[in-house]
C-alpha cells in the first residue's frame, strides 16, 4: 500500500537503563510473529525514543533496509553479547568528589571536567551506542523513505526543559507551537545525542552538545507519544520496561539510599505513561461522539474552529501498549543473587550489588535492575517481552491492519 494512503505507525521506546533490554523481545516479537501472521513486514514508519529506548530506536532506524527477521536479531544480540563488568564501571573520580569536598581538598582541573554528575563511567555505555548503530545508514534510510522520522528526547540542564531531536523527512519535524517546556531541534542524529537522552541522572553524567548540558529526557518525557503525534503518526504501539502491580499495602521496612534511589528513578523515569495514554483515549472518545453526533467531519471543523492549519490539531489515534507483566525490580535481585551473576561480575562492583540484594532479598531491587547491562539478565528480559507481544498477538495483529 502506498505510504501516503495508510496511516502512519510510530513506536515508542520507552527508557530504563538496563530494562531496555525488555524492548528488545517486544519488537522481535512483533518483527518476527506479528510479520508471519500478517504474511508481510509490519511496517514502522516513525522511531521515537527515549533514555535506553533512544538507544533501541537508533539500532531499528539504522537497520530499516534490512528484513524484519535480520533486524530482530540484530537487536538481540547487541544486548545478549553485554557483559556487566565491561559495560557498569564506577567514575572513580566522581564517586570520591563529595568526600573531597567534605574535607576541603581540592579537584585538579581533569578531575572537575572529565566526567561531571555520573557515578558510572559512560565509556561503556558508548561502546554499544558506537558499536551497535550506523549513523549513515540512518541518514541514508530516511534519505530513501524506508521511514519517516526518528526522535530522541533529552532535557536540557540549565532550564529544565525537554529538548527533542528529531532527524525527519521534510515536513515532518515535530512543532510544539506555545509549549516553551518542549523544544524540537532538527540534527543528524550522532552518538552525542543518543548518549544524551541515555544519561540516567546520577548514574551517568550529562553530555555536552554545542556548550549546553544534556541528559536523560525521562525527567519529563520518558515515554515520548508527543513526538510522534507531532510527526503525524497515527498509530502508536507502545513498549514499557514496567509493571505495573496492584496496589497492597507495603511491608514496613526501613527505607535506605539505595531503595530510595530506585524509587526515585522508577517515579522519574517510569511512572507517568498512563495519564498520557488516558488523556488520548479521552481525546478519542471526545472526537468519536462529535462524528456520531454532528457528522464526519467534526474534527476538521473543531480544528478549524481551535486555529490549527489545515492537516494539524486533534485526531484519533490507536494506540496498543505492551508493559512487562512481572516486576522487573524482583528478578534483577534474584538474578544478582544467583551464580551466573557471581561468575560474570566476580569485582568489587559486583559484591556490592549482591550485598545489596542479598539485604533486600524481601524486597523489590529497583535501582539493580537499571545498572544490569548483562546478557544472561538481557535474555531474562527479552523472554518476557516475547511473553508479553504474545499475550497481545491478536491485538497487535490488528494493529497493523490497514485502516
Amino acid at each position: 500500500m502506498n505510504r501516503e494512503k495508510r496511516p502512519l505507525t510510530a513506536l515508542i521506546l520507552a527508557g530504563g537503563a538496563a530494562r531496555g533490554a525488555y524492548e528488545a523481545g517486544v519488537v522481535p516479537y512483533i518483527l518476527e510473529d506479528v510479520a508471519r501472521e500478517l504474511g508481510r513486514d509490519p511496517p514502522i514508519d516513525i522511531f521515537c525514543g527515549t533514555s535506553v529506548g533512544a538507544v533501541n530506536a537508533c539500532i531499528l532506524a539504522s537497520l530499516a533496509h534490512e528484513p524484519a527477521r535480520a533486524r530482530a536479531q540484530r537487536l538481540v544480540e547487541t544486548w545478549t553479547k553485554l557483559r556487566f563488568s565491561d559495560v557498569v564501571r564506577v567514575n572513580i573520580r566522581e564517586a570520591l568528589g563529595p568526600v573531597r569536598g567534605f574535607f576541603g581538598l581540592r579537584r585538579g582541573q581533569a578531575d572537575a571536567t572529565a566526567h561531571p554528575g555520573g557515578l558510572i563511567d559512560p565509556a561503556g555505555l558508548e561502546r554499544i551506542i558506537r558499536g551497535s548503530i550506523s549513523f549513515a545508514a540512518i541518514r541514508e534510510n530516511l534519505a530513501k523513505g524506508r521511514f519517516q522520522g526518528l526522535s530522541l528526547s533529552t532535557t536540557h540542564v540549565a532550564t529544565g526543559r525537554t529538548i527533542v531531536f528529531v532527524e525527519a523527512a521534510e515536513g515532518r519535524a515535530p512543532k510544539w507551537g506555545s509549549d516553551s517546556t518542549i523544544v524540537s531541534r532538527p540534527v543528524r542524529i550522532r552518538a552525542k545525542h543518543v548518549l544524551a537522552s541515555a544519561a540516567v541522572p546520577a548514574l551517568f553524567p550529562p553530555v555536552d552538545i554545542g556548550g549546553d548540558w544534556f541528559c536523560d529526557g525521562g525527567l519529563r518525557q520518558n515515554v515520548p507519544l508527543s513526538p510522534a503525534r507531532r510527526m503525524g503518526a497515527d498509530r502508536l504501539l507502545v513498549v514499557i520496561p514496567r509493571n505495573i502491580a496492584p496496589v497492597k499495602p507495603p511491608a514496613a521496612q526501613r527505607p535506605n539510599l539505595f531503595l530510595m534511589l530506585g524509587k526515585a528513578l522508577n517515579a522519574m523515569l517510569l511512572d507517568r505513561l498512563d495519564n498520557d495514554i488516558d488523556r488520548l483515549a479521552r481525546i478519542n472518545s471526545i472526537l468519536d461522539a462529535g462524528a456520531r453526533r454532528f457528522g464526519p467531519d467534526f474534527a476538521e471543523q473543531l480544528n478549524e474552529e481551535l486555529g490549527y492549519p489545515k492537516g494539524g490539531g486533534l485526531r484519533p489515534l490507536d494506540v496498543v501498549s505492551v508493559r512487562a507483566s512481572q516486576n522487573i525490580g524482583r528478578l534483577a535481585g534474584d538474578f544478582v543473587r544467583s551464580q551466573t551473576f557471581q561468575s560474570r561480575a566476580p569485582g568489587w562492583l559486583g559484591r556490592i550489588l549482591r550485598r545489596l540484594a542479598q539485604a533486600g532479598a524481601d524486597r523489590e531491587s529497583d535501582l539493580i535492575s537499571y545498572l544490569l547491562f548483562d546478557g544472561d539478565f538481557a535474555r531474562q528480559l527479552i523472554e518476557l517481552g516475547r511473553l508479553d507481544a504474545r499475550a497481545k498477538h491478536d491485538q497487535l495483529c490488528a494493529f497493523f491492519v490497514p485502516g
